[in-house]
Order: C-alpha cells, then structure tokens, then sequence
C-alpha cells in the first residue's frame, strides 16, 4: 500500500531522514520506533506531504505521492493523526468531526461514520456540542483520532498517540487502534516511543537511529531482539 524508497528529507541544511526506505501492506499495524529526534515525525510528515522528501520518491497504492500537495494526500486516502493532538480547541466536538469530513461529499457515508464514531468513543457524542479544548488530554486524543477517521482514510498515520496520556488512557487509545483496523479495514502506520506497547499492537516494525532504518522484523521478533530489549524496552 505504501512504499518509500530512499528518502532523504532536510530542515534548511540538516538531514533529517537518510535514505530512508520501507514499506507498509494492506491492513497491517506497522510501528515505527525509536529515541527522541530519531526521525520518526519526519518520515509520517513526508508521506503526508507537510515537509516533502528532497530526494527519494513515496507511493501509494502504487502511485507516487511525493510531489504531491497534503490535501490532494488526504484525498488519495491517508490521514494524520499528529502529535500533540493539535484539534481545533475552539470548534467544538462536532465541528472538529464536520472539518475531518470536508472533503467529502457522500452525506449518507459521513452519517454512518459519525455513528461509528459515536459508537466508538460514546464521550465524544455527549460532549458533541463542547469546545474540543475544554476536553481532557485524552478525550482530545480520541477527537484527534475520530476527526482523522472522518476523511476515511484507506491508511491511518498516527503520531506518539499516548504522549502525555495516563496509562489507563494509553491501553484504550491502543485497543481502539487495534479496534479500527480489525474492523474498518484501516491499515496503520504507528509512530510511538512506548515501543512496548506499539510492538504489541503492531504486526511488524521498523527501528529508527538517527534519521536511519537500522532494524526491521516482525513485532514478536523485535518484542524478543535483545537489542531492542536493551535499548527501548527498558529490559
């Protein structure tokens, strides 16, 4: 579904991402983990056009996106989900959803995704009519998650979707993650620090250092690579 080849993606001079290559398949949870500054944001804000790679090209569903705008992106089908949550905090609940689904047109979709929503974070439909930054850290990371899921995206980017959260929160973000792509369909591209948790939702993984993919196997492979242990696991 999507594939980078060899990007290289700068800030002014810098090199934040060095011949970066990997892929993601239909339906997967892929994770990609590693320390602070690794270049994890980078590689999800290059396939969403936001910072476009200088060199290297990214496809998907085999068709190169590289040069393309972050709102022809989201119309191909991929979401972000970014860090920090970034919702509009003084729109409320469902406005934040309305600007999820602007590019839409299929009124009866929008409906039935708005239900599934509802369905799926029952806090969001009684909160519907607040100001999404009068929401809790974790209720403004699940309208995060609903607004991307509003556009329907075939491919979810989602980015350290637990900074900042209680582990209580943590552990229900990454079962509805796990909940979406079971039942939606959607495939998921995971940036996380909590590589535990992410290994452990994830099919596969990729382990980035310093703007470089130096590892990647299956996340029950990666779970038990003693390296990985050592490093992110905290084992």
């Amino acid at each position: 579904m999507l594939k980078l080849s060899n990007i290289q993606t700068f800030y002014g001079n810098i090199m934040a991402l060095k011949d970066v290559s990997l892929e993601v398949s239909e339906g997967e949870i892929i994770t990609l983990i590693g320390a602070n500054g690794a270049g994890k944001t980078t590689t999800l804000m290059s396939v969403s056009g936001i910072v476009p790679p200088k060199t290297g090209e990214i496809f998907f569903m085999g068709r190169p996106i590289h040069s393309l705008s972050p709102d022809q992106i989201v119309s191909l089908g991929i979401s972000q989900v970014p860090e920090g949550r970034r919702i509009f905090p003084f729109l409320t609940v469902m406005e934040n959803l309305d600007m999820g689904a602007f590019l839409r047109k299929d009124k009866d979709g929008i409906r039935k995704d708005l239900e599934y929503i509802f369905a799926l974070f029952p806090i969001l439909a009684e909160r519907r009519n607040q100001p999404g930054g009068t929401l809790s850290g974790g209720e403004q990371q699940m309208l995060a998650i609903s607004r991307a899921m509003m556009a329907r995206p075939r491919l979810l980017l989602l980015d350290e979707p637990s900074l900042g959260l209680a582990p209580i929160i943590v552990r229900k973000i990454f079962e509805i993650i796990r909940q979406i792509n079971a039942e939606q369909n959607t495939t998921v591209f995971l940036v996380e620090q909590n590589a535990n948790l992410a290994l452990k939702v994830a099919h596969r993984g990729y382990v980035m250092e310093n703007g470089r993919i130096t590892l990647s196997d299956s996340s029950a492979n990666l779970l038990s690579n003693e390296a990985v242990k050592k490093a992110y696991l905290g084992i």
